[in-house]
């Protein structure tokens, strides 16, 4: 695939914008036992908390929702993923289980408070930007209807819009048949965070999903 970039526009009007990119060979299948209990402690984690809904003013669901607004998109209507998954949790629904690789993202994102964008790697087309959405543009988001990306943070590929810090497409979502990933980890707020996500999705891919040939980089 060709490179990631962030589109000028978008960094002048969110100039603390900063990607988390990983590429990695994979086995998405079920989830193993020893992943279900580390997805189980998080929930544990956040439900014991004196406070839990406090988890929903972290410093990074902050600057997620303050991007958006730069962008001129409501972020109590468009949602980042990492703020959607914690009020799912919140509300007694847990995680989604789809298979090892998906359930992976979502656990670093809970974890990290970081969006996070999961992406077929033999699904996307030459190089991909993060921008603003533009008038007109939708997609069909996973299991959901057509997404209205107009002043939504996207990415797009050469086909057009494919993933976005709310809703991936289903273009180029993960099944049981993908062999290779793109990650990208959505920071609004600068790179305070993103190593720290990125080793711990290394890590959880290597173990749980036969993650190999993984190779990280931060675009700025």
């Amino acid at each position: 695939m060709g490179r990631i970039t962030i589109d000028p526009d978008l960094k002048a009007r969110c100039p603390g914008t900063v990607l988390g990119c990983l590429i990695a060979e994979v086995r998405a299948s079920t989830s193993p036992p020893e992943l279900l209990r580390e997805m189980s402690s998080c929930l544990e984690h956040i439900l014991e908390l004196p406070e839990p809904r406090s988890v929903l003013e972290s410093a990074k669901i902050r600057a997620t929702r303050a991007g958006y607004k730069a962008l001129g998109k409501d972020p109590a209507r468009y949602r980042g993923s990492a703020e959607a998954l914690l009020r799912r949790i919140l509300g007694g629904k847990g995680f989604p289980q789809i298979n090892s690789v998906v359930d992976i993202i979502n656990l670093v994102s809970v974890e990290s408070r970081f969006p996070i964008g999961l992406y077929d790697l033999a699904q996307v087309n030459g190089g991909v930007v993060f921008r603003a959405g533009r008038a007109g543009e939708t997609y069909k988001g996973i299991g959901k209807y057509d997404l209205n990306l107009e002043g939504l943070p996207v990415f797009a590929d050469e086909t057009g819009p494919h993933g976005s810090p709310t809703s991936d497409s289903e273009r180029t979502m993960v099944t049981d048949k993908t062999r290779r990933i793109l990650v990208i980890v959505v920071s609004f707020g600068g790179p305070e965070g993103l190593g720290p996500a990125m080793e711990r999705l290394s890590t959880l891919l290597e173990n749980y999903a036969g993650g190999a040939e993984i190779h990280v980089e931060i675009v700025g």
